[in-house]
Order: C-alpha cells, then sequence, then structure tokens
C-alpha cells in the first residue's frame, strides 16, 4: 500500500514543471506580502469581513441555501466599489510601492552612506538636547517614496543637515517651529511642512496632532519619522504606520541606523562613543584620587 502511494507521489512530481513552481513561488509571495501588510495597518478589521463573508458565500453553496448564496453573491458584486473605497489610501499606498520598486527591493537605497551618518548623527545630538528642554520637534526622514506634497506646504531651506539647524527651527519662537522638517537624502529640504493626519482610529487617546501627523506620514509613504513630545521630552520613531515611543538615545539611534542604512555593519554609535569617553574619564580621575 505505501508503495502504491509512493509511486502515485512520483508520478505527480513527474507531472510539475518550472513554470507550475514559479507559479506557486509567485502567489505564495503575493500571499505573504497581504498577510503582512495587512498585520502592520489597521486594514485586518475590513479583511477579515471579506474573509467571512467569502466563507458564508462557500457555506450557502455547499449547503445549497441559494436566496441567501444569490443575496452575498450581489452583495460581491456592488462590493467592489465599496471595498476600493474603504482601502484607498491603503491600495495607493501599494501602488505607491510598486511603482518605486520598494515592494520588491526593501532596502534599494542610492543614499551615500557616509553623508547620511552624519545627518543621523547630527539628528540625534539634535534630539537629545531638544529632549532635555522639552521642545517639540517632527522630523522626517525620506526614502524611497517622494513626499513632494507636503515639502509644497513649507519653505525650501536646502541645507547640510546639522543638530545647530534643526534646533534653530524647532526653537518655540522660531516662525517655522509648528511643521515639521523633512529630510531628503542627506540635506533638510523644507521646514514648517504640513503632514496629513494619522486616520487610525485605534490610537492612543494621550498623543497629541504632533504624533498623529508623524503617524500619518509614515503610514502613506516608506518615511521614517522621528518625533520628540514637548510635554515629555520623549523621543518616539514612527515607520509604516507603527510608533516606538519613550526610546533612550543609544536605542533611537541604533534604530535611525537599521531604517536608514541597513546594509551598515554594526558599529560603535555616537551615544555609545560619549558614554565611553565618559566612563574613561571617570576612571582616570578615580585613579588620580
Amino acid at each position: 500500500m505505501l508503495k502504491g502511494v509512493l509511486e502515485v507521489a512520483w508520478n505527480y512530481i513527474q507531472m510539475v514543471k518550472i513554470t507550475d513552481i514559479l507559479d506557486i513561488a509567485i502567489i505564495a509571495f503575493l500571499i505573504y506580502k497581504i498577510i503582512t501588510f495587512t498585520v502592520k495597518t489597521n486594514t485586518a478589521r475590513g479583511f477579515k469581513g471579506i474573509l467571512l463573508i467569502i466563507i458564508a458565500m462557500w457555506m450557502s453553496s455547499l449547503l445549497k441555501l441559494n436566496v441567501i448564496n444569490f443575496l452575498l453573491g450581489k452583495t460581491m458584486e456592488l462590493g467592489i466599489l465599496a471595498i476600493i473605497i474603504l482601502f484607498q489610501p491603503e491600495l495607493r499606498r501599494i501602488l505607491e510601492r510598486v511603482g518605486s520598486g520598494k515592494m520588491f527591493n526593501i532596502f534599494g537605497r542610492q543614499l551615500k552612506e557616509s553623508r547620511i551618518e552624519t545627518a543621523i548623527v547630527q539628528t540625534v545630538l539634535a534630539c537629545a538636547d531638544m529632549s532635555r528642554s522639552r521642545i517639540g520637534a517632527l522630523i522626517i526622514f525620506e526614502r524611497e517614496i517622494k513626499i513632494d506634497d507636503p515639502i509644497k506646504t513649507g519653505t525650501i531651506i536646502n541645507a547640510d543637515t546639522s543638530a545647530e539647524l534643526l534646533k534653530n527651527i524647532f526653537y518655540p519662537k522660531a516662525p517655522l517651529h509648528d511643521g515639521a522638517v523633512i529630510i531628503r537624502n542627506d540635506q533638510i529640504a523644507a521646514a514648517g511642512c504640513m503632514l496629513p493626519l494619522s486616520t487610525n482610529p485605534n490610537l492612543s487617546r494621550d498623543l497629541g496632532m504632533r504624533h498623529r501627523a508623524g503617524i500619518g506620514m509614515s503610514e502613506v509613504s516608506d518615511a521614517v519619522v522621528v518625533i520628540v513630545s514637548e510635554e515629555t521630552g520623549s523621543i518616539s520613531v514612527s515607520v509604516d504606520g507603527m510608533l516606538k515611543r519613550h526610546l533612550a538615545l543609544d536605542t533611537f539611534e541604533r534604530l535611525l541606523r537599521n531604517e536608514l542604512m541597513p546594509d551598515e555593519e554594526p558599529k560603535v554609535t555616537t551615544v555609545d562613543k560619549v558614554k565611553n569617553t565618559l566612563k574613561v574619564k571617570r576612571n582616570a580621575e578615580g585613579k588620580n584620587k
């Protein structure tokens, strides 16, 4: 009996072609992408509802419940337009990623490592000072998807990223402190930019407009968004609609490096260097005593 089963299985294997394997691999990849996209965004409930309707249609057909099957079928036909309207932001985001090549090459960035590293270091230094001083800030690192519309709402700067410039922009009495700074490649492209607010109904109520705008920007693009809270001084980062809050400085810098310089080998961060320098000085002072 086992021999017969193995022979049947072998016969089926011989019938499989390379195109069949390629076909299955592509479908599996698309299903995986849909699942991961659903988990990362707030569309999970909508997809669950669609799945339940499909299961109900299959069960009604299996049990020969003709009226219910007919009504569900018509509902699905008329619901295609509603689905497009309901998931318009998500569909737009998928198409933008396909057009930019991000869906198939997540880390296909052409930034020069030395210059983007400088921008990261300067941003960390500025955020450290603004966090201590309780100065609110909203900084956007543009990646593959261009965010020209928000840039048009702000003031064009096109200057090298420096901690002093960032702190001057977000100084409470500065005219551009209320908006967002957008860093394109390694330069500050614009400041005082207006961002779309998040439409996620599940966000915590204690999040202010700055955090909601930052999350909203990360929902409609692949940007890395840095937020410094004016109330608490805590540093947060939002990527793909997910917010990571209350970050320590070394964690914050590592996160920026991982997102903006993914191919870089692990190295000592600026914060770690400062800590090590202070530790050496303390040890030296202790020995002198």
